[in-house]
């Protein structure tokens, strides 16, 4: 059975560097007991090359990274420039960039950049909304689809997989909570869209939660909503909230 992975998303937080320091600290300290559950932290691009080198016990991400390696694209990061640094892991697709206009066609290209350079993407589908036509399974199949198209089977084991429903996410207008047997629905839904496409033998790639998750109720989605971790966004930037998730993990890896 994989080990269970608990991702931070810090988006635009802290403000400072000391701040984000001090919050990694706080987290590292609580961290001496896990031995068998993934951290990754993504704070914010500018903090990504001073806090790597303050846990041993974290590993780290990115937000986004862009297709292109080098070149005339300015403001842009590349995932070569992240590997560089000792950066591992990398989110792509979040909502809050599709909302931007980020599309499936650039997600694509960015998942091939990335893995081309050794990172692990973190690759966030879902829908906007739950229909009673159930149309919702055909936006998330042709989603992740379009955003995998042309990656080889072989690897499509590097991407972790994170279902964020948007109705659930807290800055949503309107948002309401999802449940794990929301997640797990859609975890088999996705789990036989990826096992058609590889066939048998292929090593299935990772797929997590994300949608607001707490302390409260990470238990009953690691337990019940057939996911193999959490993407966690505004609790992760409270120490106790965070590492009470990593500590009901750890208890999951038993």
């Amino acid at each position: 059975m994989l080990k269970k992975i608990i991702i931070a998303n810090w988006k635009m937080n802290p403000l400072t560097l000391k701040d984000a320091e001090r919050l990694l600290v706080g987290i590292n300290k609580e961290l001496s007991k896990i031995k068998k559950t993934g951290i990754v932290v993504c704070p914010p691009f500018v903090y990504l090359e001073k806090l790597r080198k303050l846990s041993r016990k974290v590993s780290f991400g990115a937000q986004d990274a862009f297709w292109g390696e080098t070149g005339a694209f300015t403001g842009e990061v590349s995932a070569s420039m992240l590997a560089e640094i000792g950066v591992k892991y990398v989110i792509l697709g979040h909502s809050e960039r599709r909302a931007l206009g980020e599309s499936n066609e650039t997600i694509n290209k960015k998942l091939k950049a990335a893995i081309s350079a050794g990172l692990s993407p973190i690759l966030c589908i879902g829908e906007n909304d739950r229909d009673e036509n159930h149309e919702y399974f055909n936006f998330v199949k042709n989603q992740l689809l379009a955003c995998i198209n042309g990656i080889p089977k072989n690897l499509l084991y590097k991407i972790i997989i994170a279902y964020e429903p948007v109705w659930a996410i807290s800055t949503t207008a309107n948002r309401r909570d999802a449940s794990p047997a929301d997640a797990k629905e859609m975890a088999i839904f996705i789990r036989k869209i990826l096992s058609d496409k590889l066939g048998t033998g292929m090593k299935m790639p990772r797929i997590i939660y994300g949608g607001s998750v707490n302390n409260r109720d990470a238990g009953e989605f690691l337990t019940q909503g057939g996911v193999d971790g959490l993407l966690v966004g505004k609790a992760s930037l409270d120490v106790k909230k965070f590492t009470d998730i990593i500590k009901i993990a750890e208890n999951e890896n038993d």
